[in-house]
């Protein structure tokens, strides 16, 4: 049997292979995404980010087992940096999910950013994809942390899971400013803290002030994922989200945001793959150096004719 089946089939080692070679940017990947790709958008995609220590991979771990006893399967994409030597991710498979490996109807996968400033590589695209073809239900996307170049995963993500905890002080402030716009839900994780009752107060205050969220409101839900206190609370506050997307047509929209930003990508990867393999095998542009160091020419006309040469 064919990889491509064997992972319609929902064969985790056929999974594991396939998004490994994904991640290595093999040419029969990109074959099998585009065999498996009328597969794809049957799962609901659900990104989790907060800031490092505010117990994203608890709270995803006790999601997973609650949806489980719902019925549904689930596919766990866990997004940590990569290591500057091997460019693997450098956390591996999350301590604390592991039991759920043992589960059939759970796949989880940890990947490195590899560089990617938004969040979420490359590969981590595919690896929804995947999952998404091999018939998972849901796909959790858990991402790195958080920041002004985290909101990749908006772009990704049906529903983006925003987590914060009390104590953070000033780093609370960063992240209001930075993501408190791609939020449709907000999680007060670690609420049994002191100040976590501040927290939910500053988070209602910051959402009132922002005037471009439309029908949803996004709801706060206080957590402690350790004790597994809040958590049915907030897999229902997460369906009730599927559902006003589904029913308001705004999930349609969200993916066809997400497709057109796909095309773009694929596009701008290719281009630039074909500039940068012309220019290593031409020097088109040493002789002209020291033509710009003088100001006898210029960069932009230089780079017109770099251009015009290599794609017209």
């Amino acid at each position: 049997m064919d990889l491509v089946q064997q992972v319609r089939e929902g064969n985790k080692v056929a999974i594991a292979r396939l998004i490994t070679k994904a991640e290595n940017e093999a040419p029969e990947a990109t074959a099998a995404l585009r065999e498996l790709y009328p597969d794809t958008g049957r799962a609901y995609l659900i990104g989790i980010t907060g800031p490092p220590g505010s117990g994203k991979s608890t709270l995803t771990d006790k999601l997973v087992k609650e949806i489980r006893k719902r019925g549904k399967t689930v596919g766990v994409i866990a997004v940590d940096p990569s290591s500057p030597f091997t460019g693997g991710a450098i956390l591996g498979d999350r301590i604390r999910m592991s039991d759920l490996s043992l589960d059939d109807g759970v796949f989880i996968r940890s990947m490195g950013t590899r560089g990617s400033l938004g969040g979420l590589s490359k590969a981590t695209h595919d690896a929804i994809k995947i999952l998404d073809a091999a018939g998972f239900d849901y796909v959790f996307i858990e991402t790195v942390g958080v920041g002004q170049s985290e909101v990749d995963i908006v772009k990704t993500a049906d529903t983006t899971v925003v987590v914060s905890v009390p104590g953070l002080g000033d780093d609370i402030q960063a992240i209001k400013a930075g993501i408190m716009e791609i939020g449709d839900l907000f999680v007060v994780n670690k609420a049994d803290k002191d100040g976590a009752e501040k927290v939910v107060i500053e988070l209602g205050q910051m959402l009132e002030l922002n005037q471009n969220m439309g029908d949803w409101y996004p709801p706060i839900v206080k957590t402690i994922a350790s004790t597994n206190e809040g958590i049915v609370g907030l897999v229902d506050k997460i369906n009730e989200h599927l559902n006003y997307l589904a029913n308001s047509g705004e999930l349609i929209k969200r993916r066809k945001e997400r497709i057109s930003n796909e095309i773009l990508n694929l596009i701008l990867k290719r281009v630039t793959t074909k500039i940068t393999g012309k220019l290593s095998e031409e020097n088109f542009w040493e002789n002209e150096l020291d033509e710009i160091l003088n100001k006898l020419k210029n960069p932009y006309d230089v780079t017109d004719r770099v251009v015009d040469e290599v794609l017209l």
